[in-house]
């Protein structure tokens, strides 16, 4: 029967050879030194060899060796190759996406507007990636998740670990959908329990809205801003929509404003029908804009 003292004098000689253990352990010795632990045995008639792990520092012990025959002989025992289930891990784990590999190809396909895509690379590059990029989808628990989202939740942004929830959750059904057989972490982790957001009440009655416009005469800023604000309560169209709009998106003719689908958050380009006081704010700004391309030319990269 081995010992550590013994496995310790075994010397290499200028061929592999096998010292035996107990119940079919065994070790080999290469020429370069190396001992590894062997388990020979049969199953269905046939001889087979299970390499369970090499010996000494970096490698395992010989009690942990003597600990891993026992479970490769309860599944010899219930008619199970312990060698082709190993090699069989090991195509699965070769097989096997990254977190990286998933969130690539997630963002690739996910039909986003350019803001929403670029605020979740954002997100995506400086929290999510560093923590998970290289673990592998099976390897990523509910646990793991929410340990990242309290921590983005302690240096106060609780919004961002929201995302960040949601981005992992939607990576894991892309995944999913395309035939990983992996369970999505992100279903376990409640928005609730990352963090709680009350509602904020911003909406304006008429009376609010025409203190608002008359007030606004008085306020000591640019005229264009003034234009600006009084186009968007007439539109109804988004601060970024107006700021980032271009000149070649307004059709003087048509009295019509359409605003591409990069722009948008849903899939399809807006087209914004221009009242008369619109149309006369948009024909006002133009003879401001100085030749810029932008409709608000007082954007501060213009």
């Amino acid at each position: 029967m081995l010992t550590d003292t013994a496995l310790r004098h075994l010397k290499p000689k200028s061929k592999i050879y096998k010292a035996s253990d107990r119940d079919g352990l065994c070790v080999t010795v290469s020429p370069s030194g190396t001992i590894t632990f062997r388990y020979d045995y049969r199953l269905h008639g046939r001889r087979e060899t299970l390499t369970i792990g090499r010996y000494g520092p970096g490698g395992i012990s010989l009690a942990m060796a003597r600990e891993l025959l026992l479970e490769a002989r309860k599944s010899v025992q219930a008619g199970i190759s312990p060698a082709l289930e190993k090699q069989r891990e090991k195509r699965r784990v070769v097989a096997s996406k990254t977190f990286g590999m998933a969130m690539e190809a997630w963002l690739t396909n996910a039909r986003l507007a350019d803001s929403t895509r670029a605020a979740r690379k954002h997100i995506i590059n400086r929290d999510i990636l560093p923590a998970f990029q290289n673990r592998l989808l099976t390897e990523i628990h509910a646990e793991d998740l929410q340990a990242l989202c309290n921590k983005v939740k302690e240096r106060g942004a609780p919004a961002t670990a929201v995302q960040i929830r949601d981005i992992v959750k939607q990576v894991y059904v892309y995944a999913i959908a395309h035939g990983e057989k992996v369970d999505n972490p992100a279903n376990s982790v409640g928005a609730a329990s990352i963090a709680t957001f009350v509602p904020k009440d911003c909406a304006l009655s008429p009376v609010e809205i025409r203190l608002f416009v008359q007030q606004m005469e008085s306020v000591a800023t640019y005229p264009t801003i003034k234009l600006a604000l009084r186009l968007i309560l007439l539109t109804l169209v988004r601060k970024s929509e107006l700021i980032q709009a271009t000149w070649d998106e307004v059709d003087f003719e048509s009295k019509a404003w359409t605003i591409p689908t990069q722009r948008m958050k849903g899939r399809n380009p807006h087209v914004v029908y221009l009242s008369r006081q619109a149309l006369d704010i948009f024909v006002t700004l133009h003879a401001c804009a100085a030749g810029s391309r932008f409709v608000s030319a007082r954007r501060t990269h213009s």
